[in-house]
């Protein structure tokens, strides 16, 4: 099945139906509720995200069964030797069976001895030899047990729908269901989807983002939670919060804003620890969607049956060839015909480690057999080649390069003038890939670049590598640039449409 993840960013929780929000995510309608019943919502509400998580689960086991038809024929036809085992057993038992019928006959001497326990051995002797001292305890506590379960079976019933869930973790290979799935499964359902159609794609990036997160997370929600945790939002606790964003990376800039927003909220009322937490990642959600509010589209997604074409522009070793083929790869699953234009012809063995990449994904390459050739002229060919093959998405890569190298920042132009006269008609945009790792030293670069290519947004790779991922926070509020795909390991599937939703969930819940 093709799961289109450029289509699945325009999801909104602020667009979700209103009878999911009630059925599905009762939180945050129980976080509105009195003190008084709110400790009761809460376990209402942790069932309901249970059952929900279980449902996916399950809806998620059977799509898997679906793909897996011939499976279950094999171990059909595998089962039956077994049964020759079964048949001996069955005699083996069978040759044991007569016993309890021999008791069922002495139930006269069974009453007697349960009559005078103690008085039960002198009755041994009278007993038939068949029947010793052993076996008629034996059947005694056979029969104590009987009882017992009859009496005691509504009791246990509770406890037996419980185990469902490790019998179901053993049949889906890959995907646990642990805290990291409850998790996931709740993020989703927030946003309003439904359990039905909640993908193993989704569960699995979700979860890696959570652990890209986890070095940011640990550094800022710990020491947050410490500091809110303390009792009602005050001033003391504002300056605290601010040396913690600040030591995040987050720049001085964002979190001007973010204190300032916090204290207009400490003026109004006090605010619980919990309500803190969560007006924080208002700000957070709100500060990150900003620039798709004023000047740029919210939906970043190929146009399908037309030529889109993204120029990927960096430093190197930001991740800048690396996020071609992850792109490529994704937009190749989404169901796009994807082409990439090898333009990066300034820098040894870029186009062979673009081949590399393209081999990976299953996309093909255009590039120029020859060295230090004009990256212009191979944009020129991968257009000819994508307008032949009727491609929908041509990814280029260009050269990495220093903003303070201004011969290169002038190809960047040039290159872009070929695309407006070759493919007037292409939708084309400009993504620059920023490495996490360099913190506030990335803004920089973007300020340059954002100048030369008229960049459409930022791809943030690196972000499992480092504790300073409130550098998105400071990319968006200082530059205005949206971040429209962000980096969460060194797989092939480790690069996913952005979403503020989940990247505030992700790092604000520990």
């Amino acid at each position: 099945m093709v799961f289109n993840w450029f289509r699945r960013q325009n999801n909104d929780p602020a667009n979700a139906p209103d009878k999911e929000k009630q059925t599905e995510i009762p939180t945050q309608e129980s976080q509105t509720e009195s003190a008084e019943t709110s400790s009761k919502d809460d376990s209402a509400a942790a069932t309901d995200l249970l059952a929900y998580a279980k449902s996916a689960y399950k809806n998620i086991q059977q799509k898997q069964q679906a793909e897996e038809v011939e499976t279950p024929c094999v171990e059909v036809t595998e089962s039956p030797p077994e049964e020759p085992d079964g048949e001996q057993l069955a005699d083996e038992t069978t040759a044991l069976e007569p016993e309890p019928e021999i008791i069922d006959t002495q139930a006269p001497t069974a009453s007697e001895a349960l009559a005078t326990p103690e008085d039960a051995q002198p009755v041994e002797p009278v007993a038939p030899a068949s029947l010793s001292f052993l076996e008629r305890a034996a059947a005694e506590r056979q029969a104590k047990q009987e009882r017992l379960i009859a009496t005691a079976i509504e009791v246990p019933e509770t406890d037996v729908l419980q185990p469902p869930t490790p019998e179901i973790v053993e049949e889906i290979p890959g995907l646990a269901f642990d805290d990291g799935f409850v998790w996931s499964t709740e993020v989703l359902a927030r946003q309003g989807r439904r359990a039905e159609d909640v993908s193993i794609e989704e569960i699995n990036w979700l979860k890696k983002l959570r652990q890209g997160l986890d070095k940011t997370r640990r550094g800022i929600v710990n020491q947050l939670k410490a500091i809110v945790g303390q009792g009602p939002l005050n001033q003391a606790a504002v300056d605290e919060i601010e040396s913690l964003l600040l030591q995040a990376d987050v720049g001085v800039q964002a979190t001007d804003y973010i204190i300032k927003a916090l204290q207009k909220q400490l003026r109004e009322e006090v605010t619980p620890p919990d309500e803190a937490i969560a007006f924080l990642k208002t700000i957070l959600r709100d500060m990150l969607d900003a620039p798709l509010k004023t000047s740029y589209k919210a939906s970043f997604t190929p146009e399908k049956e037309n030529l889109n074409i993204w120029l990927i522009t960096g430093v190197n070793g930001a991740g800048k060839t690396t996020t071609i083929g992850k792109i490529a790869h994704l937009a190749q699953k989404s169901g796009y015909k994807c082409l990439i234009g090898a333009a990066d012809t300034f820098r040894a063995a870029a186009v062979e480690q673009v081949k590399v990449w393209g081999s990976r994904s299953g996309v093909e390459v255009i590039s120029n057999p020859g060295k230090n050739t004009d990256p212009a002229a191979v944009v020129f060919d991968a257009i000819a080649a994508a307008v032949a093959r009727e491609t929908e998405l041509l990814l280029v890569d260009t050269a990495g390069r220093l903003q303070n190298k201004k011969n290169l920042m002038d190809e960047l132009s040039k290159i872009r003038r070929i695309i407006d006269k070759k493919a007037p008609n292409a939708k084309v945009e400009s993504l620059l890939v920023l490495d996490a790792t360099l913190g506030q030293n990335g803004l920089r670069q973007a300020e340059i670049f954002s100048q030369a290519a008229q960049l459409s947004g930022v791809v943030l790779t690196k972000l499992d590598g480092t504790a300073k991922g409130g550098v998105a926070l400071a990319v968006v509020q200082q530059l205005g640039l949206p971040i429209r795909f962000i980096g969460a390991g060194e797989g092939i599937e480790d690069l996913r449409p952005f979403s503020s939703y989940e990247f505030v969930e992700a790092l604000l819940s520990g």
